[in-house]
């Protein structure tokens, strides 16, 4: 077979898969600037930096053209230069320019190719109008002001994720990025994953922080704050500091949170070990019983969104499990306080995590006792890295440390949750013991490892095939999920991550768009498996003592009140509803009735019609207002109704029109409306 070549500044490159010129160009050491291409991508060819004189064919973009035997091209023309420099000008010109305040300062791709490629100053003038930014969401901050219209992050939400939040809007001049219909990211589908913001290369998109509340809880001397560390924290974090990507920094940073004032420091790898105790009776139950469908994993909130909003029919098959993080809340939270005498309230529940939905289902209602939270706030990895240099901490110096006891004390199965396949591996160092009556030899399934975003797998266990398939991107879980709807896929147990990789890809972790590290953060955790002398939850000592004194049995009544949970139908339209009696007065009583799915089957309709003519029967249309509208997240309490913000599950027209009478009381100082 012929050698191919292209001829890149006067240099042959051999090439043979690469999909463009960039690529090759890159063999050549020739790193040609560019913000809109990513490998796992589509290519988009926006920026216009990659360009390149070809040969007979002139300026083009090197991202957007397939290598051909023979081609010639030039890389750093004075015209090439020249273009770029304006085309980075232009891109500067409408950003908004506080870098030295922007939370991605230190990664801000923008900054890095203005000075590499010497744009000394911007001499066109700002054309757009100052927006507003969107706080709207607890995991990610939108700033359109520093968009640069790359596309990165539209492509990631729909190619990725196919989810499509964010998308272009609106035509020419006037084109933005946002979500549909002008809405906030909290008013839309977005699942919280960040993605968005892994990939946008300047601070359009970003985690939200909660650095300034931990540090005020660190600044109060009532408060006992304990800290949490996820598996895929560990292998990333030096990477801010000096450290190689995959390099296991987890005595460096219980060192550096003591210095920052964190009375423990605990590892989430240890809710991990007790997550798969929980999680195989779970799976061994199903699969003893011949329940039909998968069951799926439910470490991840950023799938568990998804499967809420398109699969409703499919959450009695995800595991009823807590995640990790909340299950080490749940369990922080019902021990310490006692032990130290303090409210629960008292006790700061500080969750460092790799991940920007962890900051979202920390604040799910279902994850609340009392009003007290079990994860009180979500750090990750970059809030950190901040927060180290905040504190003047020098981390590379640092002397490591060792996590405290009971729930710093891990297997090597905990810490694989922190890789896709992590979770399922880690199950079945568990459920082949179980199922086989007999203690593993091989610890390790290598089965289920590997870099395809899709892996599938067939084990035989004791007489049962056990078929499994692991998935990271929910665009690749939708495919997944098609398969088994259209039964050309059938499974035992799903494993799905939303970020690529699983955790170590995740949208809280030092900006990366580069593959190779990705994966040195997964060998970097495959690794320290190896070096822990335990590799299987259920020889956790301290799991086990737990069990014996507090928890009783796996998927008895104690352990599942503490670390299980419910998912909740989100299919729903934001704000949208139908008014069917609009109040006049300057002051109304407001009704909402539900007609969302699970309602609607219930009996909301007709419970709708019967209060809109009640209303009209009384007379009381000028300070009584109805409404349909179409989720009000309590889908399994249906019929729900609120009354004046007050939401009435359950509900009965006799039930309702009482809460209304008494509020259409206090409007007309009347006691009782004439019955």
């Amino acid at each position: 077979m012929e050698n191919k070549y292209v001829i890149v500044n006067g240099r042959e490159i051999p090439f043979s898969e690469e999909k463009n010129l960039l690529e090759v160009i890159r063999k050549a050491n020739v790193n040609i600037p560019t913000f809109c291409y990513h490998s796992e991508l589509s290519t988009y060819g926006a920026c216009r930096l990659c360009i390149v004189d070809i040969a007979g064919r002139g300026i083009n973009t090197s991202c957007s053209i397939k290598p051909e035997h023979g081609m010639s091209l030039r890389t750093h023309t004075k015209e090439l230069r020249d273009i770029r420099k304006i085309t980075m000008e232009l891109f500067l010109a409408n950003h908004r320019q506080d870098c030295a305040v922007c939370s991605k300062s230190t990664s801000c791709k923008l900054k890095e190719l203005a000075a590499d490629l010497g744009v000394a100053e911007v001499r066109f003038k700002k054309t757009t109008v100052e927006k507003a930014v969107d706080f709207s969401s607890k995991a990610i901050v939108r700033d359109p002001n520093k968009c640069i219209l790359c596309g990165d992050c539209v492509r990631a939400c729909t190619e990725i994720q196919s989810v499509g939040a964010i998308d272009f809007t609106h035509r020419g001049s006037e084109v933005t990025v946002e979500p549909a219909f002008g809405k906030n990211l909290a008013e839309v589908e977005c699942i919280d994953c960040g993605q968005c913001a892994r990939v946008c290369p300047t601070g359009s998109l970003t985690p939200k922080p909660d650095i300034a509340q931990v540090w005020k809880e660190l600044d109060n001397p009532d408060k006992y704050v304990v800290a949490s560390i996820a598996p895929a924290v560990r292998v990333a974090l030096g990477e801010m500091f000096g450290f190689k990507p995959g390099e296991n920094v987890t005595g460096q940073i219980v060192s550096a949170l003591r210095l920052m004032g964190f009375r423990k420091v605990y590892d989430t790898a240890f809710t991990a070990d007790l997550t798969v105790i929980e999680e195989t009776d779970e799976f061994i139950g199903r699969l003893k019983a011949g329940k039909k469908g998968p069951m799926f994993t439910s470490c991840c909130p950023g799938w568990v969104k998804f499967a809420e909003q398109y699969y409703p029919g499919y959450l009695d098959n995800l595991s009823t499990c807590k995640s990790p993080q909340q299950m080490m809340g749940a369990v922080v939270k019902n021990q310490l306080p006692g032990e130290l005498g303090k409210k629960p309230s008292d006790v700061i529940m500080v969750s460092i995590m790799p991940c920007t939905a962890k900051k979202v289902e920390a604040d799910r209602p279902e994850f609340k006792n009392d009003g007290v939270k079990e994860v009180d706030y979500v750090i990750t990895t970059q809030e950190l890295a901040r927060m180290i240099k905040e504190a003047g901490i020098s981390f590379a110096d640092l002397n490591p440390d060792s996590l405290d006891h009971p729930f710093g004390f891990k297997t090597g199965a905990g810490l694989l949750f922190g890789n896709s396949g992590g979770v399922s591996e880690a199950v079945l160092r568990y459920a082949s013991e179980v199922l086989n009556n007999r203690t593993l030899d091989n610890h390790e399934f290598t089965e289920l490892r590997g870099n395809n975003a899709v892996r599938k797998a067939k084990l035989h266990l004791n007489g049962f095939e056990i078929k499994l398939a692991v998935v990271s991107g929910l665009a690749n879980a939708r495919d997944l999920i098609t398969g088994i709807e259209n039964g050309t896929e059938e499974f035992d147990l799903i494993e799905v991550m939303a970020c690529p990789g699983g955790c170590i890809g995740g949208a809280g972790q030092p900006f990366t768009c580069d593959d190779e590290i990705r994966q040195k953060r997964a060998r970097g955790i495959y690794n320290s498996d190896k070096t822990i002398q335990l590799h299987k939850s259920q020889e956790n000592p301290f799991i086990n003592k737990l069990y014996a004194e507090k928890l009783g049995e796996a998927g008895g009544k104690v352990a599942h009140n503490l670390l299980h949970t419910h998912y909740k139908n989100r299919k729903r339209l934001f704000e949208s509803e139908i008014s069917f009696i609009e109040g006049t007065g300057t002051e109304t009583v407001d009704v909402n009735v539900c007609i969302g799915t699970n309602c609607f089957i219930k009996g909301s309709q007709n419970l709708l019609r019967k209060l809109v003519n009640y209303v009209e029967d009384k007379e009381l249309a000028d300070i009584v207002e109805v409404k349909a509208t179409f989720c009000m997240e309590e889908c399994n309490k249906g019929k729900n109704v609120t009354v004046d913000g007050e939401v009435i599950s359950a509900a009965d027209f006799s039930i309702v029109t009482e809460a209304i009478e008494k509020r259409v009381a206090r409007i007309i100082s009347v006691p009782e409306i004439e019955k």
